[in-house]
């Protein structure tokens, strides 16, 4: 068996990555240790590279298709890892998941339809439902023992005869939640009961710490399969999100023609040749990979906890069941958002996303990316550390 080896620094800088080059456009200074951007700071897996040297070989890099072979790389996955047996005919593709999410959106809805978020949540859902010119509804998380859950007293209020889709995150996104079963159940019986259309993305499904359990959300029932749209994609398990290959999965007939309809009129669902490749060698050859990321995220998940308790005690932290992403309250400090980021990059000097972009909920809190060398998250900690103490 292969060891792999997380603690390697690699040098991103002048590679266009977003989340080294790009720091004085988002931060205003290129002095701060960047933990934010969700992509993980670790080399692709070498079967992956591989996979994309050999098709790099053949020097024509013309139209093509995605063959049998991809097909069964992503349902032999989705079996393996996620107890989930789907059909070739329910895939389709995206460019990738928010891309999947804003067609949807436009699929199965109109302009002026409501669309339920659920904050604090990923941004780019906020963006893909007013950008849509759908109206944006807010259905607040609560959190219950240290953790998000579902507000369905609050969600039930806000329904009307418009209420046309609800985007869920699954796992949750920036919390780390992964549903429950019975949560998911309640949630799916209510939108069933209101005929709404559940887009979950599911992004994080493949990066699920022990002890619990990912739920696709079209498995939880018959009519939940007829009434979901599920994204899912390769990039934040594996750091392939630069070659912009993501799936779709839609069990029912009428959707799935209607999704592709749309993904085809505007020609996007070729995708491109090393997206495809980089996707079939990653679901055929990721496993062990994966369960040795997993392993090394919750090591540094485990530090940071450690830290935090030792030498910021005012920071509570959202204990993480999925993701590499970790949801930090800071709100003892008693800085508003602005702030805070203020705080945290100019004397802190640690680039980190600012909570209050994750809609209601997420003031006072940061988003930190622990996927990265273990040596990397000790000195953003150290840096935290020596200023937050001065406070």
């Amino acid at each position: 068996m292969k060891k792999y080896n997380f603690d390697e620094v690699i040098p991103r800088s002048g590679t266009n990555c977003i989340k080294y080059d790009a720091k004085e456009w988002m931060f205003k200074t290129d002095d701060v240790l960047p933990l934010w951007v969700a992509d993980t700071d670790f080399r692709t897996p070498d079967f992956i590279v591989e996979a994309i040297k050999k098709r790099a070989e053949h020097e024509i890099y013309g139209y093509t298709f995605k063959p049998d072979s991809y097909y069964n790389a992503i349902i032999g996955w989705m079996e393996r890892r996620h107890n989930w047996s789907i059909k070739k005919e329910w895939i389709s593709f995206s460019p990738g998941v928010v891309a999947g999410l804003t067609i949807a959106i436009e699929t199965f809805s109109k302009p002026g339809d409501s669309v339920i978020v659920q904050p604090p949540v990923y941004f780019p859902f906020f963006d893909s439902v007013k950008g849509t010119k759908r109206k944006l509804i807010e259905n607040p998380l609560k959190i219950e023992n240290g953790r998000f859950t579902f507000d369905f007293d609050d969600l039930k209020s806000k329904i009307d005869k418009n209420t046309k889709l609800l985007l869920l995150c699954n796992p949750q996104n920036p919390g780390g939640m992964v549903w429950t079963r019975s949560e998911l159940e309640e949630l799916s019986a209510i939108c069933l009961k209101h005929g709404i259309t559940v887009i979950s993305d599911e992004i994080h499904s493949d990066l699920i710490f022990e002890g619990h359990t990912h739920i696709p959300f079209s498995t939880l029932s018959e009519e939940a399969a007829k009434n979901s749209v599920v994204c899912m994609a390769p990039s934040k398990t594996f750091n392939v999100a630069g070659l912009a290959s993501s799936l779709v999965i839609i069990p029912e007939k009428a959707k799935h023609a209607r999704y592709e309809r749309a993904l085809n009129v505007g020609h996007l669902g070729m995708g491109n040749i090393f997206g495809s490749v980089a996707l079939e060698a990653a679901y055929n050859h990721g496993d062990e990979w994966l369960e040795q990321l997993m392993d090394y995220l919750w090591e540094n998940y485990l530090l940071l906890e450690k830290f935090m308790k030792q030498h910021l005690p005012k920071v509570k932290v959202m204990k993480p069941e999925a993701t590499f992403l970790i949801w930090l309250d800071f709100s003892a400090y008693g800085m508003n958002d602005e702030e805070l980021m203020k705080f945290t990059v100019e004397k802190a000097k640690v680039g980190l996303n600012n909570g209050g972009r994750f809609g209601t909920g997420g003031d006072g809190w940061l988003r930190l990316n622990i996927g990265c060398p273990r040596s990397v998250l000790e000195e953003g900690l150290e840096r935290l550390k020596t200023a937050f103490c001065q406070i």
